[in-house]
């Protein structure tokens, strides 16, 4: 029998209750694809300066500033609400982290990718994506004009629904440094039941995945804004994902 949102929340309130506020958990068994997905063994030391010698590279060259906008990339209009994304990204000490590259990835505004593996029954618009990439400046900003992304299901359990997010990934000088982490929005009522999301047991670590209006940003009659800022290290250090590599 298929388990039930209720089930799940009762799963979560019970791990939460039970786990030390701290490091998300990588084996939550609310979300259950985790039971497949999360490391069983020791990390492994690599060189990376010989990964390096292999790996592409990228320059400031290589970014087009209008791929930062994802609502200009097919020739016609995307549906739904414009937002503005921006933020620092910044070191453990405040200092901004320059030259970054910051890609993101997104559903569209009914919550379906643009790709082939999405086949729920929600329509694809024409004109969007889901794509954008743009470099940090010399004091750590980026920013994206895109569409807000829909929430959508999920087969983790009956009637699952992921909250809107935006998938941000940022290299550091070469693509063996990646770091993988979602941003979502205020208010989403659907955080509080989504097992990705929960398995963060620490309220002020979850909080810190979730962007803040931002009215200086907002265009009259045209887009509403939005902050996020990526700390990579520290004690307030943003959440980031488990990469396999």
């Amino acid at each position: 029998m298929t388990t039930s949102q209720h089930e799940i929340s009762d799963e979560i309130a019970k791990i939460q209750a039970d786990s030390p506020r701290g490091a998300p958990l990588l084996d939550f068994p609310p979300y259950r694809s985790t039971l497949l997905r999360h490391p069983t063994k020791d990390l492994q030391l690599v060189d990376p300066e010989g990964a390096e010698l292999l790996a592409p590279v990228f320059g400031h060259s290589d970014v087009d500033p209008v791929e930062s906008d994802l609502t200009i990339q097919r020739g016609g209009e995307p549906i739904g609400e414009r937002i503005r994304v921006h933020g620092r990204v910044l070191d453990g000490d405040g200092r901004p982290v320059r030259r970054q590259l910051v890609e993101i990835w997104q559903a569209n505004a009914a919550g379906r990718y643009s790709h082939q593996g999405d086949q729920h029954p929600a329509p694809l618009d024409p004109f969007f994506t889901g794509v954008g990439r743009c470099l940090t400046d010399d004091d750590g900003w980026y920013s994206f004009t895109s569409i807000k992304p829909g929430p959508y299901p999920w087969r983790n359990h009956h009637n699952a629904w992921r909250p809107a997010h935006i998938h941000f990934s940022l290299f550091g000088t070469d693509f063996t440094q990646r770091l993988i982490t979602q941003m979502y929005f205020p208010g989403d009522q659907l955080l509080a039941l989504d097992p990705i999301a929960q398995s963060i047991t620490s309220p002020a670590d979850l909080e810190r995945l979730i962007a803040s209006y931002d009215h200086s940003q907002s265009e009259h009659e045209w887009l509403l804004g939005y902050r996020w800022d990526i700390v990579l290290t520290g004690s307030h250090a943003t959440y980031l994902e488990p990469t396999d590599d």
